[in-house]
C-alpha cells in the first residue's frame, strides 16, 4: 500500500473490512468496485468487497470466533439466536442459505426453518 498500513485510519476501519470479509488495498490499486476511503482529503485504503457467496461464510466464521466455539455445538437457545443474527444481516436472501446455516449449525433445514418462524411468529404476537 502507498499509505502506511498503521495509518490511524486504516487501523479504525480494518475490524470492519475484516467482519465483512473484504480486503483492503492501496488507493491507486483500487478497481471498478472497489470503495476507496478518503480521510482529511486524501485517499487512504480501497476495499474491496466480498462477493455476496462468500458473505455467508464470513458471517458464520465470524459467529463461531464470538461465541468461541463451533456453532454446531452450541445449546439450542444460542442457535435460534444465531439464526435470528444471520436473519437480520440477510444470510438467507442467498442461494442455498438455509442449507448453509443448517449445516454449520449441525442442524436440519427444517430446524432453521422452525426457528425463523417461531422468530416471525413472535414478531406477529407483539
Amino acid at each position: 500500500m502507498t499509505e502506511p498500513a498503521d495509518h490511524p485510519f486504516v487501523q479504525a476501519v480494518k475490524p470492519l473490512v475484516d467482519a465483512m470479509g473484504g480486503e483492503m488495498v492501496a488507493p491507486d490499486l483500487a478497481q471498478g468496485d472497489d470503495v476507496v476511503l478518503t480521510w482529511e482529503g486524501e485517499d487512504r485504503v480501497a476495499v474491496r468487497l466480498p462477493h455476496l457467496s462468500d458473505s455467508l461464510d464470513h458471517l458464520l466464521t465470524d459467529l463461531e470466533r464470538r461465541h468461541g466455539r463451533p456453532l454446531a455445538e452450541l445449546d439450542r437457545k444460542t442457535k435460534q439466536s444465531v439464526v435470528r443474527i444471520l436473519e437480520a444481516r440477510g444470510a438467507f436472501s442467498v442461494r442455498h442459505g438455509v442449507e448453509t446455516v443448517a449445516s454449520a449449525l449441525g442442524v436440519s433445514r427444517f430446524t432453521v426453518y422452525n426457528y425463523l418462524n417461531r422468530e416471525n411468529g413472535a414478531k406477529a404476537g407483539r
